[in-house]
């Protein structure tokens, strides 16, 4: 059985973070603990600074030129800016699925295996066992069994993001990032993934960016509400949407929001 919410260890310290691209500040001053084996929304408008704080957690913001921060990010108690932190092997921790589902030219067999082979990993049986335990994980497994030679292409949306979702977890990572995963899909593939987020905490630590409310309150433990970079208030899911502590929050959640 899981442990109760609050006894579960905090896993991600964000301690004062802010960020830049350039001249522009996207994150002031942000602290936040996120706790293992939770899945943790942030929600917010557009531009709030969701999926800038999103990618500094695997550093995917090192990618773009001029950026800069101040503050800490630790995973585990280590800073990942801390000069033996490695980036690639951090990502190998740290998983990532995006809006737009984006499996590659390749079948969904080398979509799993895709990194595995990449860390030269060829032994077929590990393939092998690493493919049926994903597709598993991800809910896919008896829909594409019969035809995992073919081109990734052929299946639909939701099962392409569900196939990304078992690529970003073949390498077992113990974090897994999501950027709005439902954004591209239509109603009934939604609730298959969110289904799937809630049954992956058991063995990831999930932070997911969502516009949606209802998704937010289904599938979250805990619930993050930021505006123009700053986090306004954070706190177990039922309470943010139910009792909220901040004006600006009830008035966001309810529609409300100017």
């Amino acid at each position: 059985m899981s442990a109760p919410l609050s006894e579960r260890r905090d896993f991600i310290h964000v301690d004062n973070f802010s960020f830049h691209y350039g001249e522009k500040q996207a994150i002031f001053g942000i602290d936040m603990a996120i706790p293992e084996h939770q899945v943790t929304a942030l929600i917010g408008p557009s531009g709030c600074g969701k999926s800038t704080l999103l990618r500094n957690l695997n550093r995917m913001n090192d990618l773009i030129e001029g950026v800069r921060h101040e503050g800490d990010i630790r995973i585990g108690g280590t800073s990942l800016y801390d000069p033996s932190v490695e980036v690639i092997s951090l990502r190998k921790r740290v998983g990532m699925v995006f809006q737009k589902y984006n499996p590659f030219a390749k079948s969904i067999y080398e979509n799993v295996v895709f990194s595995l082979r990449v860390a030269g990993r060829a032994k077929k049986s590990e393939l092998d066992e690493t493919v049926e335990r994903t597709l598993k994980a991800a809910a896919l497994w008896d829909e594409v069994k019969d035809r995992l030679h073919h081109s990734a292409f052929g299946l639909s949306g939701g099962q392409q993001q569900r196939l990304c979702i078992a690529r970003a977890i073949a390498n077992q990572p113990e974090i897994l990032l999501m950027d709005e995963p439902c954004a591209a899909l239509d109603p009934l593939a939604t609730l298959k993934i969110e289904d799937l987020i809630m049954g992956l905490k058991e063995q990831f630590t999930i932070v997911i960016v969502t516009h949606n409310m209802e998704q937010a309150t289904r599938c979250s433990d805990r619930t993050a509400f930021l505006y123009m970079g700053r986090l306004v208030e954070y706190g177990e899911t039922m309470q943010i949407f139910e009792r909220p502590g901040n004006p600006e929050t009830e008035a966001y959640i309810s529609g409300r929001f100017s």
